[in-house]
């Protein structure tokens, strides 16, 4: 019997793993792959991710390995306005960062191993029976001695398509058109000098270019239905490879830049669908953390820093879960409901964002006029990278500042 066992080791498993065991439970993370494998996920983050690594127990010369500081992320339309976010950094802020998560994700492993934590690596979860009532939750294991498990609590941090969800009967589609992800890592002969992030809104898509340590580049690129044809035709790679062929130059990336015409690091990973939801993010015995939790869309970025945080509200949830004779529901709901507070904003921006990306010529409107006001662009950084409560973004005065002509 474990206290508590967390299906997958991504960064909000391994996160939850490392605090709970820390706090001196009996903690299973499980994890189907043996070794780290690339898998397509975010690498671009705010400071806020930063700060939340830090607060998880990961040092100064760990930090300083797995993320390469981004001084903007350069947003360009179809039409060519460019939106330069700085996260904060032109005020003396810290910078944003791109994710080595060969690195990052090992860590962090690492980190809950040295908690205390047990690793069951390349363990498959088969079948979750919840426990009725908020009893014990059973797992039937395959690539473990341990056939069965037994936890008081099991906890999703297993992706978008998480088993934990769909047996809790939570998981729910996004009320958005198709969409396909596909990301993979190229080389930059430049090496690790900093350079500015870019995503480049594309007809019924959009690529991010982010770098990241080891003079790489991390591509990822979100294509909706129109696409589909050419990508069962051609295949992923070689869809990849025309859209990077393609973007636009700029000044510190030149057309005849040798990156765009490199052999990919890894292979070209994809995901699909995009986004999910739940109805709820707990029940007595259960948890869903990271993706498992809900997620909307890459373009707004922030699925590490959400990630993370999910993990800190979630181990404060189960421990005082653990710790009552009666009050494992009233836990889960309290993290529900911390869960809504934090994030509910941040999901509305999120939202209008879509709405406006559906209507290029909204979206092109609005890229325009953040282009040309320093003040309201400053606060939809700070809003993206959830350095402010999102609120700031959708509170009347912003709106009729970014809006109006």
């Amino acid at each position: 019997m474990r206290d508590v066992a967390i299906v997958g080791a991504g960064p909000a498993g391994a996160v939850l793993a490392a605090r709970l065991a820390r706090a001196g439970l009996d903690v299973a993370l499980i994890e189907r792959a043996r070794s780290w494998r690339w898998r397509a996920g975010g690498v671009f983050a705010s400071p806020a991710a930063m700060d939340a690594l830090r607060r998880a127990g990961l040092d100064a010369a760990t930090l300083d390995r797995v993320a390469r500081p981004i001084p903007a992320m350069r947003l360009e339309t179809t039409r060519g306005a460019v939106v330069r976010l700085t996260y904060g950094a032109d005020e003396g802020g810290p910078p944003a960062v791109g994710f080595d998560r060969s690195a990052l994700d090992p860590a962090l492993v690492d980190l809950a191993r040295a908690a205390g934590a047990t690793i069951l690596a390349g363990v498959t979860v088969r079948v979750v029976q919840l426990g009725a009532a908020g009893g014990p939750s059973t797992l039937d294991l395959i690539g473990s001695e341990e056939a069965h498990l037994q936890t008081r609590i099991v906890v999703g941090a297993d992706g978008a398509s998480s088993l934990i969800a769909r047996t809790a009967g939570v998981a729910r589609p996004v009320r958005l058109a198709p969409r396909v992800g596909l990301s993979h890592h190229v080389p930059d002969p430049r090496g690790d000098v900093p350079l500015e992030a870019r995503m480049q809104v594309l007809r019924d898509g959009y690529i991010g270019i982010a770098p990241v340590p080891g003079g790489r580049l991390n591509v990822g690129i979100v294509l909706g239905r129109s696409w589909l044809p050419a990508l069962g035709a051609h295949g992923a790679a070689a869809v990849a490879a025309r859209i990077v062929a393609d973007l636009p130059a700029t000044d510190e990336d030149r057309t005849d830049a040798p990156w765009r015409r490199g052999s990919p690091c890894d292979r070209v990973a994809g995901a699909a669908p995009l986004g999910v939801r739940v109805t709820r993010r707990a029940g007595p015995g259960w948890f869903l953390v990271g993706d498992a939790a809900g997620f909307l869309d890459p373009f707004t970025g922030e699925g590490i820093h959400r990630a993370l945080v999910s993990a800190e509200l979630a181990s404060l949830a189960i421990l005082a879960a653990l710790r009552a004779r009666d009050g494992a529901g009233q836990a889960a709901r309290a993290y529900d409901r911390a869960m809504s507070r934090r994030f509910a904003a941040k999901d509305a921006v999120s939202w209008l964002v879509q709405a406006f990306l559906a209507r290029p010529i909204l979206f092109e409107y609005a890229a325009r006029r953040l282009a040309t006001r320093p003040g309201v662009r400053a606060t939809m950084g700070l809003v993206m990278g959830d350095l402010v409560p999102a609120t700031h973004g959708l509170h009347p005065r912003f709106l009729a500042a970014l809006l109006a002509p």
